[in-house]
């Protein structure tokens, strides 16, 4: 079973992003945040959200780029739990219980966008607004040959 998780290249989206999510925490796609808005809400940092930002499932930050990777079972109904929490929270679902469904629906839709990649698959979203709602597509970068350590920088910091 695969999900992705939010992953940093550098530090353009603690600029871009009015929340950003945090690296390695599990991510999908959010689009629900937008399903009311108008172009009107489209400026700044709300802007680049709606752009390209999935959405973080700790901080409920945004980060631009995801990576697949494998997922257990038990770490998917803590995540949908923590999902339906925060549509109480936010979004002013009644209760955990009756949030539970959709929580559980934008998790699974996820994991469907993952399950035919590899791991290390790296994927972007991109979102317009149209006359029928928010349109969203995704992009697919395949896995680079290079392992991490080969652009990491390694030695001792300054004393």
């Amino acid at each position: 079973m695969k999900l992705a998780r939010a992953i940093h290249f550098d530090e353009s989206d603690m600029n871009v992003f009015f929340s950003p999510a945090r690296t390695g925490e599990w991510a999908i796609s959010g689009g629900f945040e937008f399903s009311n808005w108008t172009e009107g809400d489209l400026v700044g940092k709300a802007r680049q959200a709606f752009a390209n930002g999935w959405l973080g499932l700790e901080t409920f930050g945004r980060v631009t780029f995801v990576a697949v990777t494998q997922i257990e079972e038990s770490e998917i109904a803590l995540l949908e739990r923590a999902l339906a929490r925060h549509f109480v929270a936010v979004y002013g679902a009644p209760s955990e219980e009756a949030a539970l469904g959709v929580a559980r629906e934008e998790i699974a839709h996820m994991r469907e966008l993952c399950e035919d990649h590899p791991a290390n698959t790296l994927l972007t979203v991109s979102r317009e607004l149209t006359e029928s709602g928010v349109r969203e597509a995704f992009r697919v970068i395949e896995a680079q040959e290079a392992g991490l350590e080969q652009f990491a920088i390694h030695g001792d910091l300054p004393q």
